[in-house]
């Protein structure tokens, strides 16, 4: 019978895969460069035939390297399931979820009380890093991603579908410059979620006026630092309806009365194998059950 190749050479072809440059995935992996080819070359070897084409911009799977992709992404996430099974004798119902702060302190924790009544047995690791859909299987059994689509290789429910609200100071409505029209954003600097860079850009399409320019933009990778930043009048933040309604903050207020789509919503996301798994099912059926 055939040695298989390392376990490692798997890993790290994945990772190149992911990324599309063998610099990222070594980043990603912590190995040097070379040390990362010499995987790749590993397992090339072991197939019989390239997995890559090289060109001057990166990487692209070959045929047989998509083919591999497919079919190896769930043989590695199977694998990590059983190692975790085996090395902790609750790990069948301990969920590693990552879920961005503002939605887990609005709507995730108040419900939480709940879940712990219904199934005391279920223990949940809160992961609060960026990237959450790249990590899946990684560390990560499943996310609460904000996003506009998923990769369609995951599996993915949309929990959610909300307006952009522009949300800032009460005081920007008390005092003699109050803002009434979207005009006088030009003089205000815009807030925005690296999760939600186009939030902006969308709204200002949907009033017709696509050719509205802020001060500045500032970004932030926390959705109650925004809330915070908005209150204290720094800017103007562009985020849900429900992110304002759930933050029952008075000093912030809602500007204009025009009603405009999020391209975002909020997915439970996890690779399809992940729902095997008693605790990452459990929280699925209870998450879409309970309408959060």
């Amino acid at each position: 019978m055939p040695r298989l190749p390392p376990i490692s050479s798997m890993e790290a072809f994945i990772e190149v895969a992911r990324h599309g440059t063998v610099k990222a995935a070594a980043s990603e992996l912590g190995l040097s460069m070379p040390a990362l080819s010499r995987r790749i070359q590993t397992l090339e070897h072991a197939v019989g035939r390239p997995l890559f084409d090289r060109h001057h911009h990166g990487l692209r799977l070959t045929e047989s390297g998509r083919e591999l992709q497919a079919q190896l992404v769930p043989v590695l996430d199977e694998l990590r399931a059983v190692i975790a099974r085996a090395g902790s004798p609750d790990a069948s119902m301990r969920l590693h979820l990552n879920v961005l702060p503002l939605f887990a302190q609005q709507r995730l924790f108040p419900r939480l009380p709940e879940l712990r009544r219904e199934h005391p047995e279920l223990h949940i690791d809160i992961d609060t890093m960026s990237h959450a859909e790249a990590r899946l299987g990684d560390g990560i059994d499943a996310a609460i991603a904000l996003a506009r689509s998923i990769d369609p290789v995951l599996y993915a429910a949309r929990l959610d579908q909300d307006k952009i609200f522009p949300i800032a100071s009460r005081a920007l409505t008390d005092d003699g410059r109050a803002i009434t029209v979207p005009e006088q954003l030009q003089r205000l600097t815009i807030l925005l979620h690296r999760e939600m860079p186009a939030t902006f850009d969308e709204w200002k399409k949907a009033v017709g006026m696509p050719y509205l320019e802020p001060a500045g933009i500032d970004f932030f990778d926390s959705g109650p630092l925004m809330l915070e930043a908005a209150a204290q009048g720094i800017g103007v933040a562009f985020m849900h309806g429900h992110h304002l309604d759930a933050a029952h903050d008075s000093r912030l207020v809602r500007l204009f009365d025009l009603d405009v789509d999020s391209p975002y919503s909020y997915w439970f996301v996890c690779r399809p194998r992940a729902l095997r798994q008693p605790a990452v099912k459990l929280f699925h059926d209870w998450l879409l059950s309970a309408k959060i």
